[in-house]
């Protein structure tokens, strides 16, 4: 696992200047701290930050083609490199690593940009051609690794695994996106589409570019994607034999290192099921850690423990301190954007204690948006069944009245919240499964805004991109839909950018075998009822793990990293929460109604209500534009 850098002139063949390479690499040492390189000719310049995981002695970056006609940086792991070199070397390739970028430098030889789907894994890389005179920027399928770019006024194109890298360089105009932060205020986080500073890309998962000199820049070209619109044949068994296969076969395959590997371990279906795996396929225990709060409810280290024990892992635990607010800071700084998602704590601190001990870390991530395990996807689908025997014409009035007339109790047990549902039913089904996935409704958001931010925002709605990204998708249901947008759309956004951070941020290489690119899209072929069965989310999947895994891990509810935020925000972080809206940067924006900020809190602080979502969002929010100034 790595950090790349790189600037690439669009306009004639001008020198670059290797200490601004350098700048950038500087940026970014927790991605790389094993070493580091930099390559520059004629317009272009590459940079890498290294974390040795496979050849530790070899496979220097940036590399080198064997016939020195190619260069490459790249950041990630291709799973079957082995098998893709066997082949190109009965082609005639030559190789002088046992490492894994040299095999793309050859596929990119061989085959041009149809090597892509040829590669397995979790990947962002930039290639060099200097026949072609070519600059080919990738990411892989589900966009595990991140990378993003921003075009200078001169005509260069600068790129790296992180905004910081970007931030290095003098010529990055520092402008706030007004759409961005309506973005961010909707979601949590900065989707892909998005960035918090004009003139900066994400390039999105599944896609590359391909640039030339003296040329302007062409758009992404998608090279993958996931379709729901087919249905795999075959007797519950069957599936369940290929679910078994698929999930083998990722695991085993993400097993694969020169230094210590060990996973995760929260306790839920999805870390279990992952450790359950490496330890049939390992002959040695498997390195487990977990981490729980201090506080009894929001502890899951007892599940942690169970799992371990029946698979005799070499397992470590920590308990953290509810107390251990001082993080806010340092996640500003780790994540550049502004970015809400408050089990980015946990994360962090369970990051910390593998990076102790192992270099390597697989985690549970993808398959509740591949198998359909949310909460939310399962509520969306018993909705489009409401929707499919009633017309809009009825659920709207009908459903829409009680809806605004129902109380908002959040604060009740979860059957009693009963306004979101209503509401969402008046809604179509895009509409409605938005608003069951973004953090706030436009009308909080609105309560929020000044005239001069309305103004900034004009008619765009951060659910939209989400709304239009679900009619388009290749499905054939509802529930296809929704799995689709959370794939394309939150997954990215939200698990996988917190994931690289948080592990980057200590030097550690996270892995997502549930993830595997054929897994997901055997999911997706899925039928419903092996999704979702009448309650109960990621149906085939919790059947299938049933021989290794007992009920009381399958079967409980699913809890997540949970975090003490409401209690900080009245406790050690209220004067901090008080102050947003009237210092800070985030007030000198004069984008936010300060009264309406000051009224928040003081519920808050109080305990009349609990807004410490919107809270902690403003103040994340406020952090960032500190650093981003």
């Amino acid at each position: 696992m790595c950090g790349i850098s790189g600037i690439f002139h669009t306009q004639g063949l001008k020198p670059v200047d290797p200490a601004r390479i350098e700048r950038m690499c500087d940026a970014i040492v927790h991605r790389g701290p094993d070493g580091h390189g930099i390559w520059t000719a004629p317009g272009i310049g590459l940079g890498f930050r290294r974390l040795a995981i496979i050849d530790l002695a070899g496979s220097p970056q940036p590399m080198a083609s064997a016939n020195g006609r190619a260069m490459l940086v790249f950041n990630g792991e291709i799973y079957n490199f082995r098998e893709l070199r066997a082949e190109l070397a009965a082609q005639g390739a030559h190789f002088h690593t046992d490492g894994d970028g040299e095999v793309i430098l050859a596929a990119w030889q061989r085959w041009g940009v149809d090597c892509l789907p040829r590669l397995q894994g979790m990947f962002a890389f930039a290639l060099y051609d200097l026949d072609r005179r070519t600059l080919l920027l990738a990411r892989d399928r589900l966009g595990v690794k991140p990378l993003h770019m921003a075009h200078l006024a001169d005509g260069s194109v600068i790129f790296g695994s992180e905004l910081k890298q970007l931030l290095a360089h003098p010529s990055l105009r520092r402008e706030i996106d007004p759409l961005a932060v309506e973005d961010y205020l909707t979601w949590g986080f900065v989707p892909e589409h998005a960035s918090i500073l004009k003139g900066v890309e994400k390039l999105a998962a599944g896609h590359y570019r391909l640039l030339r000199h003296d040329a302007p820049p062409p758009p992404p070209v998608q090279w993958w994607d996931v379709s729901f619109t087919e249905r795999e044949p075959g007797k519950a068994a069957d599936l369940e034999a290929q679910m078994l296969h698929h999930l083998r076969q990722a695991v085993s395959s993400r097993m694969l290192a020169d230094v210590p590997l060990g996973a995760f371990l929260s306790g839920g279906v999805d870390s279990s099921s992952v450790v359950a795996l490496m330890s049939e396929a390992s002959s040695h225990p498997v390195k487990t850690c977990s981490i729980g709060f201090d506080v009894p409810d929001f502890d899951e280290t007892a599940h942690a423990d169970l799992v371990a024990r029946k698979f005799a892992t070499s397992h470590r635990s920590r308990v953290v301190s509810a107390d251990d607010f001082a993080l806010a800071g340092r996640l500003a700084e780790i994540f550049d954007e502004p970015f809400a998602d408050a089990s980015a704590l946990p994360t962090l601190r369970v990051c910390e204690l593998a990076r102790e001990h192992v270099t390597v870390a697989l985690s549970g991530d993808g398959a509740d948006e591949a198998f359909a395990g949310y909460r939310r996807q399962v509520f969306h689908h018993r909705e489009e069944q409401v929707r499919g025997l009633l017309p809009g014409s009825f659920r709207e009035p009908v459903f829409g009245g009680l809806g605004r007339l129902y109380p908002k109790a959040d604060w009740a047990p979860r059957p009693f919240r009963a306004r979101a549902t209503l509401l969402s039913l008046a809604r179509n089904g895009e509409e409605g499964y938005a608003q069951a996935v973004s953090v706030t409704t436009p009308e909080q958001r609105a309560a929020l805004y000044t005239p001069d931010f309305e103004r900034l925002r004009g008619s765009y709605r951060g659910e939209a991109p989400f709304v239009d990204l679900m009619r388009k998708a290749p499905a054939r249901s509802g529930l296809d839909r929704a799995q689709y947008a959370d794939l394309k759309f939150h997954m990215p956004g939200d698990i996988l950018t917190k994931v690289d951070r948080t592990s980057m941020a200590v030097s550690l290489e996270a892995r997502e075998p549930l993830l595997d690119h054929r897994l997901v899209e055997f999911g997706a072929r899925l039928p419903e009822a092996m999704r979702v069965h009448r309650a109960t989310g990621k149906w085939l999947m919790k059947k299938t793990m049933r021989r290794y895994l007992p009920d009381e891990i399958l079967f409980r509810q699913k809890m997540g990293f949970v975090t003490p935020i409401a209690a900080w925000l009245r406790g050690p972080l209220a004067a901090d929460a008080a102050a947003i809206g009237t210092s800070g940067p985030l007030a000198a924006t004069g984008w936010f109604d300060r009264k309406r900020i000051g009224a928040l809190a003081a519920a808050h602080a109080s305990g009349r209500s609990d807004n410490s979502r919107v809270l902690w969002q403003l103040l994340m929010l406020d952090k960032a534009l500190g650093r981003l100034g």
